[in-house]
């Protein structure tokens, strides 16, 4: 289940409201060049520093890095050499993150499907995610980094869909596996069907509370949560979680703009007991990050 000996973390993903910055800045793939890698790159990078160092002085120490920090980096057009030219601008990044303990994790985007039968759809997914740890490799970053994706469709058939998964996951290098972790989702994969997978191939399990109140099998929350933290190993630090609520008037699914306090607080207090890294997928990112860490505090859990 982790390691007992860690806090739990807050966290947001991938862009900073406060500063005036993005790291994930990009371009159209008709018009690139080894020069315009470069310097979005550079300039995703600078970016990342100084939220990193904003989420340090505000005490967020769990943080989702952009998949687009590298444009095209898992496109066979790429060929330009990322990790060679930013080799100390990577290792200064990773360095701050661990010497401050602070969490660093990666979601590739849908179209990222484990399990398509389609094999040109599997092939791009594979190396979508082999750029996503070998970015966070760049820096250095312990396993405890991790990348995160969705078990993927259904295809007319739950079992044989899974089925792929769990093979194709135990064909991917030890370089994927360890980093990689299966997200429950609000219409096609529970936690209940999560953990038939990861008992199959030992992939960890992150729990989404969101989807999980979206797309469950009757079970409490908290028990669903207690299940999937325990596909965590100690070598994978302390389960990541996702947290957000539903959007009030928004279609069914959609995550809110900015966050529910009374609704947070029931989670922290039926979740009592059990430590874990919370990812808020609120709209507001820091915002919502700061006011849900400090109510956090209040209530004895960081």
């Amino acid at each position: 289940m982790g390691n007992p000996n860690e806090a739990m973390r807050i966290g947001y993903p991938c862009v900073n409201r406060s500063i005036g910055c993005t790291a994930s800045s990009t371009f159209r793939l008709a018009s690139y060049s080894e020069e315009r890698v470069e310097a979005a790159v550079s300039s995703n990078l600078s970016c990342l520093s100084r939220m990193l160092g904003y989420n340090l002085r505000a005490g967020l120490l769990f943080f989702r890095i952009s998949s687009d920090t590298v444009p095209f980096a898992s496109h066979p057009v790429c060929r330009f050499d990322w990790r060679g030219r930013f080799r100390k601008e990577l290792k200064e990044i990773g360095a701050l993150a661990k010497d401050n303990g602070m969490r660093i994790s990666m979601h590739p985007d849908q179209f990222t499907l484990l399990n398509s039968q389609d094999e040109g759809i599997t092939e791009r997914s594979i190396r979508e995610l082999e750029y996503h740890c070998a970015l966070l490799d760049a820096m250095n970053l312990p396993r405890s980094a991790k990348v995160q994706i969705h078990a993927g469709g259904v295809y007319g058939d739950k079992e044989s869909a899974s089925a792929r998964f769990v093979e194709r996951y135990k064909k991917l290098p030890s370089a994927i596996r360890k980093r990689l972790v299966v997200e429950n989702d609000e219409r096609l994969y529970s936690v209940k069907d999560l953990l038939a997978i990861s008992g199959s191939c030992g992939i960890p399990v992150l729990f989404d509370s969101f989807h999980n109140e979206c797309l469950n099998t009757g079970e409490k929350a908290a028990d669903a949560l207690r299940a999937a933290m325990d596909t965590w190993s100690d070598a994978d630090s302390l389960p990541m979680t996702d947290y957000s609520s539903q959007e009030p008037g928004g279609r069914f699914g959609k995550h809110a703009e900015h966050i529910d306090i009374a609704h947070f607080r029931r989670y922290i207090r039926r979740t009592e007991g059990l430590d874990f890294d919370i990812m808020l997928e609120i709209k507001d990112k820091e915002r919502s990050a700061i006011k849900a860490l400090a109510l956090a505090r209040r209530m004895g859990r960081i």
